[in-house]
Protein backbone atom coordinates (compact mmCIF):
# COMPACT_ATOMS: atom_id res chain seq x y z
CA UNK A 1 0.00 0.00 0.00
CA UNK A 2 1.01 3.82 -0.39
CA UNK A 3 1.31 5.90 2.77
CA UNK A 4 0.40 9.18 3.59
CA UNK A 5 3.57 10.48 1.78
CA UNK A 6 3.41 8.15 -0.80
CA UNK A 7 6.17 5.89 0.56
CA UNK A 8 5.28 2.55 -0.30
CA UNK A 9 4.23 0.64 3.46
CA UNK A 10 3.86 -3.07 4.23
CA UNK A 11 0.57 -4.33 4.50
CA UNK A 12 -0.68 -3.87 8.18
CA UNK A 13 -2.21 -6.78 10.18
CA UNK A 14 -3.37 -6.67 13.46
CA UNK A 15 -3.18 -9.02 16.33
CA UNK A 16 -5.86 -8.83 19.25
CA UNK A 17 -4.74 -11.53 21.83
CA UNK A 18 -3.14 -11.95 25.18
CA UNK A 19 0.80 -11.34 26.40
CA UNK A 20 3.37 -14.35 26.68
CA UNK A 21 5.93 -13.32 28.98
CA UNK A 22 7.94 -16.24 28.01
CA UNK A 23 7.67 -15.28 24.45
CA UNK A 24 6.63 -18.28 22.74
CA UNK A 25 3.57 -17.23 22.00
CA UNK A 26 0.56 -14.87 22.23
CA UNK A 27 1.17 -11.27 20.83
CA UNK A 28 4.39 -12.23 21.32
CA UNK A 29 4.49 -15.40 18.79
CA UNK A 30 2.15 -13.01 16.84
CA UNK A 31 4.29 -10.16 16.00
CA UNK A 32 7.43 -11.97 15.38
CA UNK A 33 5.38 -14.26 12.77
CA UNK A 34 3.75 -10.98 10.86
CA UNK A 35 7.81 -9.50 10.71
CA UNK A 36 8.70 -12.96 9.11
CA UNK A 37 6.04 -12.95 6.68
CA UNK A 38 6.56 -9.53 5.55
CA UNK A 39 3.45 -7.55 7.00
CA UNK A 40 3.65 -4.66 9.47
CA UNK A 41 2.34 -6.13 12.60
CA UNK A 42 -0.29 -4.40 15.41
CA UNK A 43 -1.23 -5.22 18.81
CA UNK A 44 -4.25 -4.90 21.24
CA UNK A 45 -3.41 -6.96 24.43
CA UNK A 46 -6.27 -8.31 25.97
CA UNK A 47 -4.62 -10.20 29.37
CA UNK A 48 -1.17 -10.40 30.85
CA UNK A 49 -0.12 -13.80 31.04
CA UNK A 50 3.04 -15.33 33.88
CA UNK A 51 4.02 -17.77 31.36
CA UNK A 52 6.91 -19.74 30.92
CA UNK A 53 8.05 -22.95 29.78
CA UNK A 54 6.30 -25.13 31.83
CA UNK A 55 3.19 -23.38 32.32
CA UNK A 56 0.50 -20.31 32.80
CA UNK A 57 1.24 -19.78 36.65
CA UNK A 58 -1.84 -16.50 36.23
CA UNK A 59 -3.24 -14.16 33.91
CA UNK A 60 -5.50 -10.93 34.33
CA UNK A 61 -7.84 -9.65 31.63
CA UNK A 62 -7.79 -6.19 30.85
CA UNK A 63 -10.99 -4.00 31.57
CA UNK A 64 -13.07 -3.72 28.34
CA UNK A 65 -12.46 0.02 28.25
CA UNK A 66 -8.35 -0.69 27.65
CA UNK A 67 -9.05 -2.70 24.87
CA UNK A 68 -11.31 -0.45 23.47
CA UNK A 69 -8.70 2.40 23.77
CA UNK A 70 -6.31 0.58 21.85
CA UNK A 71 -8.87 -0.72 19.19
CA UNK A 72 -10.23 2.81 18.39
CA UNK A 73 -6.06 4.18 18.50
CA UNK A 74 -5.07 1.31 16.04
CA UNK A 75 -8.08 1.88 13.60
CA UNK A 76 -8.35 5.56 13.74
CA UNK A 77 -5.30 6.56 12.47
CA UNK A 78 -3.42 3.69 11.11
CA UNK A 79 -5.72 0.91 9.91
CA UNK A 80 -6.06 -2.38 9.25
CA UNK A 81 -5.67 -5.00 5.95
CA UNK A 82 -6.22 -8.30 8.14
CA UNK A 83 -7.00 -8.80 11.89
CA UNK A 84 -6.02 -12.14 13.67
CA UNK A 85 -7.70 -12.74 17.49
CA UNK A 86 -6.17 -14.93 20.26
CA UNK A 87 -6.67 -15.12 23.79
CA UNK A 88 -9.78 -13.34 24.85
CA UNK A 89 -10.06 -14.46 28.38
CA UNK A 90 -13.72 -13.39 29.06
CA UNK A 91 -17.40 -12.86 27.51
CA UNK A 92 -17.26 -9.28 27.94
CA UNK A 93 -14.02 -9.15 25.77
CA UNK A 94 -15.27 -11.42 23.23
CA UNK A 95 -18.34 -9.34 22.47
CA UNK A 96 -16.79 -6.28 22.36
CA UNK A 97 -14.08 -7.45 19.67
CA UNK A 98 -16.40 -9.33 17.92
CA UNK A 99 -18.73 -5.87 17.68
CA UNK A 100 -16.07 -4.10 16.46
CA UNK A 101 -14.72 -6.53 13.94
CA UNK A 102 -17.65 -7.06 12.17
CA UNK A 103 -17.77 -3.37 11.10
CA UNK A 104 -14.17 -3.44 9.56
CA UNK A 105 -14.61 -5.66 6.38
CA UNK A 106 -10.72 -6.95 6.44
CA UNK A 107 -10.37 -10.97 6.56
CA UNK A 108 -10.41 -11.69 10.32
CA UNK A 109 -9.12 -15.01 11.31
CA UNK A 110 -10.12 -16.24 15.12
CA UNK A 111 -7.81 -18.78 17.12
CA UNK A 112 -10.40 -19.63 19.42
CA UNK A 113 -7.96 -20.01 22.18
CA UNK A 114 -9.19 -21.65 25.51
CA UNK A 115 -6.46 -23.52 26.56
CA UNK A 116 -2.37 -23.28 27.04
CA UNK A 117 0.06 -25.97 25.28
CA UNK A 118 -0.24 -27.35 29.08
CA UNK A 119 -3.90 -27.32 29.69
CA UNK A 120 -4.00 -24.21 31.61
CA UNK A 121 -7.66 -22.19 30.72
CA UNK A 122 -7.46 -18.98 29.11
CA UNK A 123 -10.94 -18.43 28.43
CA UNK A 124 -13.47 -18.29 30.99
CA UNK A 125 -16.31 -21.10 30.85
CA UNK A 126 -19.10 -18.60 30.04
CA UNK A 127 -17.13 -17.04 27.02
CA UNK A 128 -17.34 -20.07 24.75
CA UNK A 129 -21.12 -18.95 24.09
CA UNK A 130 -20.37 -15.46 23.40
CA UNK A 131 -17.48 -16.68 20.93
CA UNK A 132 -20.06 -19.48 19.16
CA UNK A 133 -22.56 -16.46 18.70
CA UNK A 134 -20.71 -13.13 18.23
CA UNK A 135 -17.18 -14.18 16.89
CA UNK A 136 -17.28 -16.84 15.24
CA UNK A 137 -20.17 -15.53 12.94
CA UNK A 138 -17.36 -12.39 11.66
CA UNK A 139 -14.53 -14.59 11.16
CA UNK A 140 -13.21 -15.46 7.51
CA UNK A 141 -11.28 -18.11 8.90
CA UNK A 142 -11.40 -20.30 12.18
CA UNK A 143 -8.67 -22.20 13.39
CA UNK A 144 -9.73 -24.51 16.03
CA UNK A 145 -7.61 -27.84 17.13
CA UNK A 146 -9.27 -30.89 18.09
CA UNK A 147 -9.73 -29.89 21.66
CA UNK A 148 -11.07 -26.57 20.92
CA UNK A 149 -13.46 -28.41 18.15
CA UNK A 150 -14.66 -30.50 21.16
CA UNK A 151 -15.42 -27.22 23.21
CA UNK A 152 -17.44 -25.30 20.41
CA UNK A 153 -19.37 -28.50 19.17
CA UNK A 154 -19.23 -31.56 20.98
CA UNK A 155 -17.43 -33.24 18.56
CA UNK A 156 -14.79 -35.22 18.95
CA UNK A 157 -12.16 -36.37 16.44
CA UNK A 158 -10.09 -39.57 16.85
CA UNK A 159 -9.05 -40.03 13.24
CA UNK A 160 -8.89 -38.45 9.84
CA UNK A 161 -11.59 -39.38 8.64
CA UNK A 162 -13.67 -37.38 11.67
CA UNK A 163 -11.92 -34.17 10.70
CA UNK A 164 -15.03 -33.49 7.84
CA UNK A 165 -17.52 -33.78 10.36
CA UNK A 166 -15.56 -31.40 13.21
CA UNK A 167 -15.37 -29.05 10.21
CA UNK A 168 -19.03 -29.18 9.09
CA UNK A 169 -19.98 -28.60 12.99
CA UNK A 170 -17.74 -25.49 13.27
CA UNK A 171 -18.67 -24.19 9.71
CA UNK A 172 -22.43 -23.96 10.98
CA UNK A 173 -21.74 -21.47 13.92
CA UNK A 174 -21.27 -18.89 11.07
CA UNK A 175 -17.24 -18.63 10.16
CA UNK A 176 -16.40 -18.05 6.14
CA UNK A 177 -13.93 -21.09 6.66
CA UNK A 178 -12.80 -23.36 9.13
CA UNK A 179 -9.33 -25.08 9.12
CA UNK A 180 -9.36 -28.12 11.60
CA UNK A 181 -5.84 -28.63 13.34
CA UNK A 182 -5.59 -32.33 13.36
CA UNK A 183 -1.75 -32.06 14.60
CA UNK A 184 -3.04 -34.06 18.02
CA UNK A 185 -3.88 -37.19 16.14
CA UNK A 186 -1.67 -40.19 15.84
CA UNK A 187 -0.36 -40.82 12.24
CA UNK A 188 3.37 -39.77 10.86
CA UNK A 189 1.91 -36.91 9.25
CA UNK A 190 -0.07 -33.96 10.59
CA UNK A 191 -2.90 -33.31 8.59
CA UNK A 192 -5.50 -30.43 8.65
CA UNK A 193 -8.49 -29.86 6.71
CA UNK A 194 -10.02 -26.86 5.41
CA UNK A 195 -13.46 -26.20 4.80
CA UNK A 196 -15.63 -23.61 3.09
CA UNK A 197 -19.29 -25.34 3.73
CA UNK A 198 -19.20 -27.37 0.40
CA UNK A 199 -15.37 -28.13 -0.44
CA UNK A 200 -12.64 -29.49 1.87
CA UNK A 201 -8.74 -29.55 1.28
CA UNK A 202 -6.24 -31.30 3.16
CA UNK A 203 -3.11 -29.76 4.03
CA UNK A 204 -0.05 -32.90 5.00
CA UNK A 205 3.47 -32.12 6.75
CA UNK A 206 5.73 -34.64 7.97
CA UNK A 207 5.28 -35.02 11.65
CA UNK A 208 8.37 -34.06 13.46
CA UNK A 209 10.09 -35.28 16.34
CA UNK A 210 10.77 -31.98 17.93
CA UNK A 211 8.87 -31.49 21.59
CA UNK A 212 9.30 -27.79 21.75
CA UNK A 213 5.83 -26.41 19.74
CA UNK A 214 5.04 -23.80 22.15
CA UNK A 215 2.67 -20.97 20.21
CA UNK A 216 2.37 -23.22 17.08
CA UNK A 217 -1.34 -22.10 17.08
CA UNK A 218 -1.16 -18.77 17.55
CA UNK A 219 1.79 -18.81 14.87
CA UNK A 220 -0.40 -20.23 12.46
CA UNK A 221 -3.32 -17.65 12.53
CA UNK A 222 -0.85 -14.95 12.51
CA UNK A 223 0.28 -16.55 9.46
CA UNK A 224 -2.26 -16.81 7.76
CA UNK A 225 -3.97 -13.31 8.28
CA UNK A 226 -0.45 -11.99 7.00
CA UNK A 227 -0.63 -13.66 3.28
CA UNK A 228 -4.30 -12.74 3.31
CA UNK A 229 -2.98 -9.38 3.74
CA UNK A 230 -0.63 -9.92 1.38
CA UNK A 231 -3.03 -10.83 -1.08
CA UNK A 232 -3.46 -14.56 -0.90
CA UNK A 233 -7.07 -16.41 -1.46
CA UNK A 234 -7.79 -18.17 1.78
CA UNK A 235 -6.46 -21.81 0.27
CA UNK A 236 -3.37 -20.11 -0.79
CA UNK A 237 -2.95 -18.23 2.70
CA UNK A 238 -3.37 -21.42 4.57
CA UNK A 239 -0.61 -23.40 2.17
CA UNK A 240 2.06 -20.81 2.74
CA UNK A 241 1.13 -20.65 6.36
CA UNK A 242 1.27 -24.38 6.90
CA UNK A 243 4.59 -24.04 5.14
CA UNK A 244 6.20 -21.66 7.74
CA UNK A 245 4.77 -22.88 10.57
CA UNK A 246 6.29 -26.70 9.66
CA UNK A 247 9.91 -24.55 8.96
CA UNK A 248 8.95 -23.11 12.50
CA UNK A 249 8.52 -26.19 14.14
CA UNK A 250 11.20 -28.33 12.90
CA UNK A 251 13.45 -25.59 13.95
CA UNK A 252 12.07 -25.14 17.57
CA UNK A 253 14.66 -25.36 20.44
CA UNK A 254 14.86 -25.65 24.28
CA UNK A 255 14.14 -22.55 26.01
CA UNK A 256 13.49 -23.23 29.91
CA UNK A 257 12.73 -26.65 31.60
CA UNK A 258 9.78 -27.43 29.70
CA UNK A 259 8.32 -26.88 26.90
CA UNK A 260 10.19 -24.52 24.34
CA UNK A 261 8.80 -22.46 21.59
CA UNK A 262 8.88 -22.67 17.52
CA UNK A 263 11.59 -20.74 15.89
CA UNK A 264 9.74 -17.57 13.95
CA UNK A 265 12.76 -16.63 12.57
CA UNK A 266 13.72 -19.78 11.31
CA UNK A 267 14.20 -18.76 7.43
CA UNK A 268 16.45 -15.92 8.62
CA UNK A 269 19.04 -18.47 9.24
CA UNK A 270 18.63 -20.98 6.54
Amino acid sequence: MIGQNGEMTPPRVLTVAGSDSGGGAGIQADLKTMLACGVHGMSVVTAVTAQNSVGVQGYWELPPVAVAAQLDSVLADIGVDAVKTGMLASSALVSLVAGVLGDLGVPVVVDPVCVSKHGDPLLAADAIEAMKAELLPVATVVTPNLYEVAQLTGVKVTDEAGLREAAQAVHALGASWVLVKGGHLEGDEAVDLLFDGTTSQTFRAARLDNRHTHGTGCTLASAIASFLALGHDVPGAVACAKNYVTGAIEAGFALGAGIGPVDHGWQERL
